[in-house]
């Protein structure tokens, strides 16, 4: 049988980083940056009030309480320079560009309120509540460096120093297609010998939960022909496709059956449980990595984990190898197949225990569905007593 080492070493040697695009920041989000971002301004590009209240000079209120002419107000945008002289005040909003001899903003909350002239109940220090000019990036600074993933933050600074479109990986197009004529729609009554289809589901969202775009297509049933023309179908939208099932040793394996003689896509056991058939290569004119896993749902879910996810790593321009391990201590005797890695299901507590779960079936989706992590049992340990230590995957 196959390592998983160097299954994942052959997906990892296969897969190349997508090419970086003009990205509209609407469709940057999950994106990798492949440029550095610089400001072309300092932020903020003026002084200006970081709340509501009164512009004035420091020395006018040493003495508060205090009270000022108000000769004027400048909201947030305001674009008219105004100027306050000794022994007067400017009523400001939050946002709005400090007036020319102001040093210093007096919160609202410690004065009258007043618009024609306002009584300053307390002093405070100079430059209170004020926000300087270049304080947060100065002008030229780099804000943002190539192979950083844009999120939310990362998003709001690239549009905050003028930024339209950002050149970045985007986010792969993994297109999802579970297999098998036991397989209905969930929503639909089954019927004998059915069930419901949890695979693509599971899969598509595992995708865009590792920064992908999932994209589930129509079941397929066990004929390869239907396979292959679904499959041709969907690789016009595709970075890379995740089958389930149809990749075992029996009779009706479409997967195998259809992309088999292509010459392609590899077919192996991989020394794993659950997980041992495995499948990958590339399909199509432009060689779309495509990723065989087995059929029973915590098979696949674990290889996705596995092999997937790196691989999706790799595509976004980023770190891309096995999964991160924490050792933790394990909570109840452990037991393993000798020549397999093992990965069984458990839940990791706050107090650095890991318990495995009731159920370490393959078939056994809701003791999946009950885990956070995946306790790793090497291949050449058959049992682990209660309380050693053993590496865990956080799910």
């Amino acid at each position: 049988m196959k390592s998983v080492d160097a299954h994942l070493a052959d997906i990892l040697a296969t897969v190349r980083p997508l090419a970086p695009l003009e990205l509209e920041l609407e469709q940057a989000l999950g994106a990798t940056l492949a440029e550095e971002i610089t400001s072309p301004v300092p932020l903020p590009p003026f002084a200006n009030s970081a709340m509501d209240g009164y512009a004035v000079r420091a020395s006018d209120i040493a003495d508060a309480p205090v009270t000022l002419p108000v000769i004027d107000d400048v909201a947030a945008g305001a674009g008219e320079l105004l100027a306050v002289g000794p022994g007067h005040a400017v009523r400001i909003m939050t946002g709005g560009p400090m007036p020319s001899g102001a040093d210093t903003v007096v919160p609202v909350e410690l004065t009258d309120g007043g618009t024609v002239q306002v009584r300053i109940d307390e002093t405070v220090r100079e430059g209170n509540a004020i926000r300087l000019a270049g304080e947060d990036v100065q002008a030229g600074a780099v804000v943002l460096k190539p192979g950083t993933v844009i999120g939310p933050a990362q998003l709001g600074i690239i549009a905050g120093v003028g930024r339209r479109r950002v050149l970045a990986r985007p986010r792969p197009r993994v297109v999802v297609l579970a297999t098998g004529a036991e397989l209905i729609e969930p929503g639909l009554p089954l019927g004998p010998g059915q069930i419901w289809d949890s695979n693509s589901f599971t899969l598509t969202a595992a995708a865009r939960s590792a920064g992908a775009d999932g994209f589930r297509a129509p079941t397929v049933g066990d004929d390869p022909a239907a396979f292959l023309e679904r499959l041709d179908a969907q690789l016009v939208r595709a970075d890379a496709v995740v089958t389930s099932g149809g990749v075992s040793m029996g009779a009706y394996e479409p997967v195998k059956e259809a992309l088999g003689p292509l010459g392609t896509v590899r077919f192996d056991k991989v020394a794993m449980q659950p997980g041992m058939p495995q499948g990958f290569g590339t399909v199509g004119d432009d060689q779309v990595p495509i990723f065989a896993l087995p059929g029973n749902p915590v098979s696949s879910f674990v290889s996705f984990t596995l092999f997937v996810r790196p691989a999706l790593d790799k595509m976004r321009g980023l770190p891309a190898g096995p999964p991160a391990t924490v050792t933790v201590r394990t909570t109840a005797s452990l037991r393993s197949p000798a020549g397999k890695r093992s990965f069984l299901r458990g839940m990791l507590g706050s107090d650095g225990s890991v318990a495995p779960v009731h159920g370490q079936g393959s078939h056994q989706l809701a003791a999946l569905a009950s885990a956070n992590a995946l306790i790793v049992v090497p291949e050449d340990v058959t049992e682990v007593p209660a309380g050693e230590q053993v590496e865990v995957i956080r799910l």
